[in-house]
């Protein structure tokens, strides 16, 4: 109970407790950094803290204290800011495998190690190749691999890369396994940034709306998608410019610089002793002294590939001086070197001993920035040129550099702000627009359920998007409408149940007006409703007649089963309440009332369009009397040419005659008259309603007991 303060705190605050947990890791990471490297361990031990709490927080809390665990190391060691993409995307490969249910713990270890050493290893051996100024922290195991048959340099570097790093992965994973093993489950959630702005969903829920299945692009990849697509177009365009700029500005540089070279280097040449070196093919100790200050200029230069003193013919440039370098061997005084296509155009120039703009050429002395610079003589005559030469191919190996550290500090920049901008959209956007959209999917499986109905509309007010925006708009309004909707169907339903009612009411009203002609038929009307209720029951459960017997009909059948005699009140009384037995003519009258009462329903139907209940009425009326064998009347039908409602009703009818006393016979029994069922099964009825009849001779029972009851009170 002491702690519960501290609870509630973390509870009400869990964003602050979230930066602080983060904030704890990021200082572990920096920690067991300066701690391998005050012991001189070949590690790093500078992921732990970022993949313990994107196991347990997220891909936010991974990535930031991923990406910030670089910036701080940055402050003591420049490169470290470049490998923070490394650091970045260990963190989403670890909220990625922490969210993945790994059926054995071993498969998860292994995967982790490995997938760690990859981007680590793998990934991080690429950015030394590519920059320059970072060596290779594995150069002396990637030169080993080289020598011992590995004959590509690169994948020598790349796999003593992944070697290297594996050490630092397995403990780094088994330092995360032993921490989150003690860690409860239940402080995991205040690790995790959330900013929620409806009724939050519990774990369980945000798992099921992560894997909802959709037909299209989800929201959250659209919004991913847009931001991928903007944070690119701004990268290609930013780094672009950054590069033509920095090419620009290196060029000129080194424009600077080799002109700066070629004029200290003229300085030094005293032009009224050209010919005299020539003459002397250098040979003097001026010439030997001269050479040598040329040497210092140039070594202390990197830059400056070449210094070179020409004398300028129409043929191209004699030597007088040329610096030996480790790169190239320095040509004898006198020789003379032809132009390349890149001087063409400053011949002119260079025989009038003008000045003229630094030259870029490529020519078998290479892709050379070239700066040139006149001697001029005591008389002030142009004898020669300083040239200082500059290496392209070391400004490209530069400017490939600073492209790789632009993409190496862009990519964790974006996976950052992907992130976060993510992390933002679910929130605002993703997790109201599910909540919306499972709540009113709820509607659906009400099935017209007023009970259901009202209980979605509260939940989903209780949803409580708040975000400020359309989306909260948008919720409003859905209320708004569903709740209108639902109190409208309420109303609807109450009307159409007192409509059923009514129509109800009326039924029975003809029915006992057609029954209180027939003296002799005691409750007839009730009784069939009852058994045609049975029937269609039975048939339902056993599953005969799936196809046609639906809910719709089974209320169609039992509602207008009062009227199947409704014809017999065109039968004149004389015939209707003949005490004795009918005469074959009268008889012939009698059998009329089916297609009377086929008439009377046809013209009360006439007056509704479309569908309706009182169709099953008409043929019940109808054809009542057919017989299965198509010995019936009044159309002679057989099988299930008859409609099912009339097969139904006519066993339901018969039994109700055979069970009930007439003015011409007593009462059977119900034996006596289920045996006389049963000798009609296939011959006079259906078998499957003689059948689901039968076996339901219980509620069978039950209405006859009923119905006696009540004719012994009368």
């Amino acid at each position: 109970m002491k702690h519960r303060p501290v609870l509630d705190f973390l509870r009400k605050n869990q964003n602050l407790s979230a930066l602080f947990i983060c904030s704890t890791a990021l200082y572990l990471n920096i920690i067991l950094f300066k701690l391998v490297n005050y012991l001189e361990l070949p590690l790093y031990l500078d992921t732990v803290g970022t993949i313990i709490i994107a196991s347990i927080g997220g891909f936010l809390p991974g990535v930031a204290v991923g990406f910030f665990t670089n910036i701080i190391k940055s402050f003591d060691d420049p490169a470290s800011l470049y490998y923070g993409v490394l650091n970045v995307i260990i963190a989403v490969i670890a909220t990625i495998i922490a969210n993945h249910n790994f059926k054995r713990k071993w498969h998860k270890i292994v995967v982790s190690i490995l997938s760690y050493s990859l981007i680590g290893g793998g990934v991080g051996a690429l950015i030394p190749w590519f920059m320059e100024g970072i060596s290779f922290d594995s150069e002396q195991l990637g030169t080993i691999l080289y020598n011992s048959g590995l004959n590509n340099l690169f994948f020598a570097h790349f796999f003593a890369s992944i070697i290297m790093d594996l050490p630092d992965k397995i403990i780094t994973v088994y330092l995360v396994e032993t921490t989150i093993h003690f860690l409860p489950e239940r402080f995991y959630k205040y690790a995790s940034f959330c900013m929620w702005l409806q009724k939050p969903f519990h774990n369980e829920e945000l798992k099921t709306k992560d894997q909802t299945k959709v037909r299209v692009i989800s929201v959250r990849m659209k919004t991913l998608l847009a931001l991928i697509f903007a944070f690119s177009i701004v990268a290609l365009a930013g780094t672009n410019i950054s590069l033509y700029i920095y090419h620009k500005s290196i060029m000129n540089d080194h424009k600077r610089l080799a002109m700066g070279t070629a004029s200290l280097a003229a300085k030094i040449i005293d032009g009224d002793k050209i010919e005299e070196y020539l003459a002397t093919n250098g040979t003097t100790d001026d010439y030997k002294q001269t050479k040598k200050l040329l040497k210092d200029i140039l070594t202390s230069s990197p830059e400056i590939s070449n210094l070179h003193i020409h004398k300028v013919f129409f043929k191209g440039f004699q030597v007088v001086f040329e610096v030996e370098t480790n790169l190239s061997v320095a040509e004898k005084i006198g020789t003379l070197i032809p132009f390349d296509k890149g001087f063409a155009p400053f011949i002119p120039k260079l025989l009038s001993g003008m000045e003229i703009e630094p030259i870029i050429s490529n020519d078998d002395r290479g892709n050379l920035l070239t700066a040139v610079k006149p001697i001029f003589n005591s008389e002030g005559e142009c004898v020669c040129y300083a040239v200082a030469d500059v290496n392209i191919k070391k400004l490209q190996a530069d400017e490939r550099s600073f492209l790789v550290e632009v993409i190496a500090v862009f990519l964790g920049f974006f996976l950052l702000m992907c992130t976060f901008s993510v992390w933002l959209s679910d929130y605002n956007l993703v997790y109201p627009i599910k909540a919306i959209t499972t709540h009113v999917d709820n509607f659906e499986n009400a099935k017209g359920s007023q009970t259901k109905l009202d209980k979605y509309v509260k939940e989903l007010k209780e949803v409580d998007i708040h975000t400020g925006d359309e989306v909260e708009k948008l919720f409003k309004s859905i209320c708004r409408m569903t709740e209108n909707q639902v109190a409208q169907t309420r109303s609807i339903r109450q009307l159409s149940n007192e409509t059923a009612k009514m129509q109800d009411g009326l039924i029975m009203v003809m029915a006992d007006f057609v029954e209180n002609r027939d003296s002799d038929t005691g409750a007839h009307v009730q009784k069939t409703a009852a058994y045609v209720k049975i029937i269609v029951e039975g048939l339902r459960k056993k599953g005969y007649y799936a196809e046609t017997i639906t809910s719709k009909f089974m209320s169609d059948v039992v509602r207008s089963a009062p009227l199947h005699d409704v014809g017999k009140i065109k039968i004149p009384d004389s015939v209707l309440n003949k005490p004795g037995k009918l005469t074959d003519e009268e008889y012939e009258i009698m059998k009329t009332h089916t297609t009377a009462g086929k008439q009377i329903m046809d013209s009360v139907i006439s007056t509704v369009e479309g569908e309706h209940y009182l169709k099953e009425a008409r043929n019940m009326a109808a054809y009542h009397h057919e017989r299965w064998d198509g010995k019936g009347y009044p159309e002679k039908l057989s099988g299930e040419e008859i409609p099912l409602s009339a097969r139904i009703m006519s066993v339901a009818d018969v039994f109700d005659a055979l069970s009930s006393p007439r003015v011409y016979k007593p009462a059977f029994s119900l034996e006596k008259s289920i045996e006389i069922i049963e000798e009609g099964n296939g011959t006079q009825f259906d078998p499957k309603c003689v059948e689901v009849f039968v076996a339901s001779l219980d509620k069978v029972k039950a209405v006859l007991k009923m119905y006696n009851h009540v004719e012994e009170q009368n």
